[in-house]
């Protein structure tokens, strides 16, 4: 499979929704993560990613404008231990808890299901992280019936320098909006300063939809991590 350049492949598509991108650098010595939210309704653009710990959750930008914080107010990322886990739900708290009890990243996502907002039936994105290994899942409805939920994981060890994959909610835009089908996308990971690597996935998000995005760039050897956080409204404002 050839490899896709992530910046063209998030360019071109004006919605994929929330998605997850993790990646091993092309020297192999990290790791980096991104995880984005785009918003077409009031309610999903009032938002912003504010550090919580070694992680990071969703506010209201605008507390008066908030109308429905069920599925829009979660923790996206959350570490535990050696392992970080990135999801676009409280599915991340789901994952938490079975870490501590024993479980495993599998066993947590088999209790969970999709999104309740029907007609879309927004899939329950997930990432784990620990060492230069990683996991990658999506819970989706069978096309569109509620009545019947698809689960699919992806194992990623040891993944060869300078490649990753992506993963996000919807195929494209629509109405209603198409799951996103197949496995994560390969991508290919430039040698640049993560820094820059970041400021080039909040630039090829579509400037209309885009919320706010994560960047994280783990130390394979020293677990040391940088972070950046975007907020489309804060500099709007």
């Amino acid at each position: 499979m050839k490899a896709a350049d992530l910046f063209e492949t998030l360019k071109q598509n004006s919605y994929p929704g929330r998605g997850i991108a993790v990646g091993k650098t092309p020297c192999g010595k990290k790791l980096r993560i991104a995880y984005f939210i785009m918003g077409r309704s009031e309610n999903s653009r009032n938002r912003i990613f504010v550090e919580d710990g070694e992680g990071i959750r969703t506010q209201a930008f605008d507390a008066s404008k908030m109308k429905d914080p069920s599925l829009i107010i979660y923790a996206p990322v959350r570490v535990y231990g050696d392992t970080t886990i990135v999801t676009n739900g409280d599915q991340t708290d789901t994952i938490y808890e079975a870490l501590e009890a024993g479980k495993t990243f599998e066993d947590a996502l088999r209790t969970r299901t999709f999104e309740p907002d029907g007609p879309n039936y927004t899939p329950r994105i997930s990432a784990v992280v620990k060492g230069d290994y990683y996991a990658m899942s999506i819970l989706k409805s069978a096309e569109g019936n509620p009545d019947t939920a698809r689960r699919y994981f992806f194992d990623y060890p040891n993944e060869i320098p300078g490649y990753g994959h992506l993963i996000h909610t919807y195929e494209s835009d629509g109405d209603p909006l198409p799951s996103f089908e197949g496995e994560p996308t390969l991508w290919e990971m430039a040698k640049e300063p993560f820094e820059d690597w970041s400021d080039h996935v909040w630039e090829a998000l579509n400037p209309d939809n885009k919320v706010s995005l994560f960047t994280r760039s783990i130390d394979l050897e020293t677990g040391e991590t940088a972070t950046r956080i975007y907020n489309r409204n804060k500099e709007e404002n």
